[in-house]
């Protein structure tokens, strides 16, 4: 049998290697670009990530002037430029600072407890003022893993080191003020703040050490955008616009006289069904057979259900407007610039500028902040779950709008996606093709 073209008459045809290289070149750099950018050196582009400090330090005499010196750690810790260059220091109650942490709204907190100044004076020498073994000034660090593992472990990385700094001062200004010169007392003080550090409100071991909520977030942003793809061909496919190909099957069907805003009807209303499915079924795998923390699961599948529908509705529209371009443009606006904005591996706050101005319109650092709600704020408005509900229906409402806008536009100026004279002209020609068909069929049958 003639098979016509050879693949080496396809591969001396320059436009068949320069669209693949170019296209592929560039969408590889943006790619790059954009992901790496985000995650290379997240300690230079760190700035105002949100900590509190909390002073519980009811102070001490010595018989002479009156010492706050938890007030000088506060105060200290505010102002070093290494942890004010980096961080958003706040100061408030541990009643306040609990409510942070509770909403996701601070990474780390620092503690300085009731006897601070009375330790620390006494390993000074000073009397002290009950019988017993005298302790270092202790300060409490307490990471809140759940607005964040990384951004947790960033914030600790900065006020550790200026704690320690600040330890060091103290220890001169007391041991200037020592009553005893010993070399006990002398080497108690050369870094006498001790540093306690533990989590706040560990997460369970099911969560997947403190990322469930973003590759559960990451998955349903995916529900959405295979939704789409899937949509997309298996309904161009039924409509004779695209060939069906399974295995060594091939097969066209008649196209269907039919305007690009019923299909993008037909596509959307598709897709709402199907990533309500693809979104149960994720949620069941992970939760109920690979057993992830899930509290809220029909909450949680709700939620995952609306975002997905909107980057599903999206990834049409781009498609419908643009053509296939759209769904490579769809897979750069809401995986891989997600991926990159999301503040899902490295919080917003230590993205480059770009980046973190851009995440506030990027659907999945929204799917993010109420998954994150969800899972480990107990689903929690002032969390993030009310602010990325909203700015999930905004983004829906958007593009809807995006989508009705470009195909009605299209229809009423006849761009149609087959011209009606070539559609009918093809359907002529399937109709005498099959007549001939059968006629032939009819003759070779024995008489």
């Amino acid at each position: 049998m003639k098979t016509g073209a050879r693949a080496l008459d396809l591969l001396r045809q320059r436009p068949l290697w320069i669209a693949p290289l170019v296209v592929g070149s560039v969408l590889i750099a943006i790619i790059t670009v954009l992901y790496v950018g985000s995650t290379v050196d997240p300690l230079s582009h760190m700035h105002g990530l949100p900590v509190t400090v909390v002073d519980e330090d009811t102070g001490a005499g010595t018989g002479g002037p009156r010492f706050e010196l938890g007030r000088d750690v506060e105060a200290a810790l505010i102002g070093a430029p290494a942890v004010a260059d980096k961080l958003d220091v706040e100061p408030m109650s541990l009643a306040e600072a609990r409510e942070r942490m509770d909403t996701g709204k601070a990474y780390a907190t620092v503690v300085i407890p009731p006897d601070f100044t009375t330790s620390a004076l006494t390993i000074a020498g000073y009397p002290a003022p009950e019988r017993g073994r005298p302790r270092a000034p202790t300060v409490l660090v307490l990471s809140n893993p759940r607005a964040g593992v990384t951004g947790a472990n960033l914030a600790t990385g900065v006020l550790q080191p200026a704690l320690t700094a600040i330890s060091e001062g103290l220890g001169r200004r007391l041991k200037a003020r020592s009553p005893t010169d010993s070399t006990a007392t002398r080497a108690a003080l050369d870094d006498p703040i001790a540093q306690q550090a533990e989590p706040y409100r560990p997460l369970p071991s099911t969560a997947a050490l403190g990322l469930s909520a973003f590759y559960a977030a990451l998955l349903t942003l995916m529900c959405g955008f295979l939704s789409a793809a899937i949509v997309n061909g298996v309904l161009d496919g039924a409509l004779g616009f695209a060939p069906s190909e399974i295995g060594p099957h091939w097969e066209l069907r008649r196209p269907v006289l039919i305007s690009r805003w019923q299909t993008l009807l037909a596509k959307w209303a598709v897709a709402a069904v199907l990533t309500g499915v693809l979104t149960a079924v994720m949620l069941l795998v992970a939760a109920v057979l690979l057993g992830m923390d899930a509290p809220d699961p029909i909450l949680l599948w709700l939620y995952s259900w609306l975002c997905a529908a909107t980057v599903a509705v999206g990834t049409l529209a781009l498609i419908a407007a643009l053509g296939t371009q759209g769904q490579l443009l769809a897979l750069v606006i809401f995986v891989y610039l997600g991926l990159a904005s999301a503040g899902g591996t490295v919080p917003i706050q230590a993205l480059p500028p770009v980046l973190e101005a851009i995440s506030h319109l990027d659907p999945l650092r929204q799917i993010l902040a109420g998954v994150r709600s969800i899972l480990y704020f107990e689903a929690r408005g002032d969390a993030g779950l009310t602010e990325g509900a909203l700015y999930t229906v905004a983004g829906l409402a958007f593009w809807l709008a995006f989508g009705t806008f470009f195909v009605r536009r299209y229809d009423r100026k006849g761009r149609y996606r087959l011209d009606p004279g070539l559609l009918a002209y093809v359907n002529d020609s399937v109709d005498q093709w099959r007549e001939r068909e059968g006629a032939e069929a009819g003759a070779d049958r024995p008489a």
